[in-house]
This record gives structure tokens, sequence and C-alpha cells, in this order.
């Protein structure tokens, strides 16, 4: 396994993390998680040198922490750095800081966290938890023992990502979303190097997009990965390219099969900073390039179509259109679309008003996208 860095901090973590998300489970129900695979899975890793494991309080609605407690017993908790979540969301006071820790260490079966995240930050949920104080509760709990650093994940914009860094100076790391498709989305690879400046750790969650990247291409896509010299699988090339970059400190993979974990492992082996050739690089702009094209709906997120006066979040209804479109996955952007949108925010809300279409740089018919987008994603 190779090693690299933690920011500041100087502890040496495994390039690839064990996210505990997308565990295996029992009849497709995430709150049933397959404990003896799982476990298998999970050693694994540790025994092969993988030593960088992230959970959260909602993940497998909960399950999440009780199994990995159970999982890191026999000595392999002290062989790891372990990372969870504060639910940021579900703060409404103060004392709730004090609740959810008490209660993760429990289900952890650890006296003291490694790293301690606040989950999902955006504009606004760091402004209330700010605002409730608990940078200063961080620092106590850093004195009384109960977890080491305070780092976040982030779901914002780039500005809100630099507010979030200027605001408090003993950030040891943040998780941000990064992938060869994503290089300008959310925090985007300028936060990653401006996280990376100012001495953060920076973890990489979603390096597959969920899975997107990973599954069967299509076509045109396989046959620019057909061309390479060297044969790699997608899932390989696309974890190569964030290895490459020296700014990424952990790339975290949510694995749900040992064939999974086995070939991830494998990757992190043979791969390192500046390992791909020019050529390597441009064979994945091309990759990048062709899934652009195949993309129905030309949004580049540039939001100048917000606010929508019947608040649609229109960007974010395309970004699932077009997933349910380029990569063949109608039900994964059905779920996605009715999981994360807020009701009021769906493409049924739409009142053709068409002040949206007036401000959009591209040019887009975005009334008609709306109303192709609510007949595709929408439950009938």
């Amino acid at each position: 396994m190779k090693y690299r860095t933690f920011g500041q901090l100087g502890w040496q973590v495994s390039a690839l993390g064990f996210g505990a998300m997308r565990l295996p489970t029992i009849a497709g129900d995430p709150a049933q998680i397959d404990e003896p695979e799982a476990t298998r899975m999970i050693r694994y890793a540790i025994d092969r040198g993988v030593n960088y494991f992230d959970t959260a309080y909602p993940y497998h609605q909960g399950n999440s922490e009780r199994f990995l407690g159970r999982a890191l017993q026999d000595g392999y908790r002290e062989r790891i750095r372990l990372a969870t979540k504060m639910p940021t969301w579900m703060v409404k006071s103060a004392d709730d800081f004090d609740r959810y820790l008490d209660e993760q260490l429990e289900r952890l079966q650890t006296p003291c966290l490694d790293l301690y995240l606040l989950h999902g930050l955006r504009a606004e949920r760091w402004q209330a938890v700010r605002d409730l104080g608990v940078r200063e509760w961080a620092e106590r709990k850093i004195a009384e023992g109960k977890f080491k650093r305070l780092g976040f994940s982030f779901h914002d914009s780039f500005e809100a990502f630099c507010q979030i860094l200027d605001e408090y100076d003993s950030w040891a790391m943040c998780q941000i979303q990064y992938n060869y498709m994503d290089e300008q989305h959310q925090a985007g690879v300028r936060g990653l190097r401006l996280a990376a400046e100012r001495g953060l750790a920076v973890v990489v969650m979603e390096p597959l997009r969920g899975g997107l990247l990973a599954g069967p291409p299509p076509a045109s896509v396989q046959a620019i990965w057909d061309s390479a010299s060297v044969r790699r699988t997608p899932a390989d090339w696309a974890l190569r390219w964030l290895w490459n970059q020296p700014e990424v400190t952990v790339v975290l993979s949510g694995m749900n099969t040992f064939q999974q974990v086995a070939e991830n492992i494998a990757s992190a082996e043979q791969a390192a900073v500046g390992a791909l050739s020019a050529d390597e690089l441009a064979l994945i702009g091309r990759v990048r390039d062709q899934y652009r094209a195949l993309t129905p709906i030309p949004c580049t997120d540039c939001r100048y179509c917000q606010p929508c006066p019947n608040n649609v979040a229109i960007p974010r209804v395309f970004e699932f259109y077009n997933i349910a479109i380029v990569y063949n996955a109608l039900e994964r952007a059905r779920q996605g679309y009715m999981r994360w949108l807020r009701e009021e925010e769906r493409a049924d809300r739409c009142l053709e008003c068409g002040e949206c279409e007036s401000k959009c740089p591209q040019g887009i018919c975005i009334i008609e996208w709306l109303q192709q987008a609510d007949r595709l994603l929408s439950p009938r």
C-alpha cells in the first residue's frame, strides 16, 4: 500500500480510504448490513494496509457506525485512523453537539475519534453551527480527548468553501466531491489546491461519481479506453487520475463487494503522484469530452437562471436528467431527484414565466427541458 502525509498532522495514511456508506446489504435493504461479508472486506483491507476509514451518523440508516464498532474489534481499531461526522442538519441547539458525539462514540465503541467532521456543509449549515459555537465546542472536546482534530465534508459552491476555510483556522482536513468529470463542480480543483496550500489534508469522496464512472460506459467512451496502450478498467483510470495529483491525500471509496476492495487495493498499490503520462492524461480528457458530448442538456451550472421566481432548482434538475441519459442510470437518477430535491424545487413547479431563458448564456430551452425532466424523473 502507498501512503501519503495527512496535511500538517504528519500522519501517514493509505492512499485508498474505505468509506462505510455502501457496504454489502441483505435483500437490498440499506439498514441490513451483511455483517460477515462486510467484516471480511474491512479486515482484508486493513490487513493489506488500508488505514483510513470513514463513516457517518446516518449511513445505512444509522447502522454503519454500530457495525463498524463491531468490525473493528480484535485489535483492528488500533491499526487505523477513524473518522465520522456530525449530522449538522439535525442540530437544533448547542446541546446537540454533545448528544450526537457521545452517541457516536458509543456506537463505534471507541473513547476517541481520530477525526470528527461537520457533515455535508453548505453555507447555511456552516453559519448555523458556527453561530451555535461549534468552533469553541470542538476545541473543548479536543482538549477532553474526545476526538483529535476537526474537519468537514462539503457540498456547495467554491465561494462557500472559501468562507468556511477562512472562518476557522484549525481545520485539519476537508472532504470534497472530486473526479475527472467534476473538476469545476462544487469546491472543485480550485478548492483542492487552496486547501492543500493551507496545509489541510484533502480527502476525496465520489471518485467514481457514485459508481457511474465504473459501470459499463457508452460505446463511444469504451472505444477511447480501448485505444490506450495499456488495459485498465474505467474505475482504475478514474482512481489513478486522482492519485496522480499531489494535493489529493486520500481517495475514499464506498466499496460494496470483496472484488471491489481487492481491485481498488491493487490500483492504489500501483498509483503514484505524476505516474500518468501526458498521453494518458490526454486520453482521460478525451473521455471527459465524450461524456460531455453525450450530455443532452448543455447546462454548465453557471446559475445565471437562479434564483427561479418559483424556486425550481433548474441546474440540479438538469443534472439528474443528464445522469439518467448519459450513464443509462434512470432509476439512480430518479432516486436522487426525489431524495435530494425538495418538492418545491422540482421541475413540475415551473410556471413557464420564461425569466430563466432570458438569462441563460447557453441559450437552453429551459422550459421545454424541465417538462421533459418532469416526465422522465417524476414517479407516475
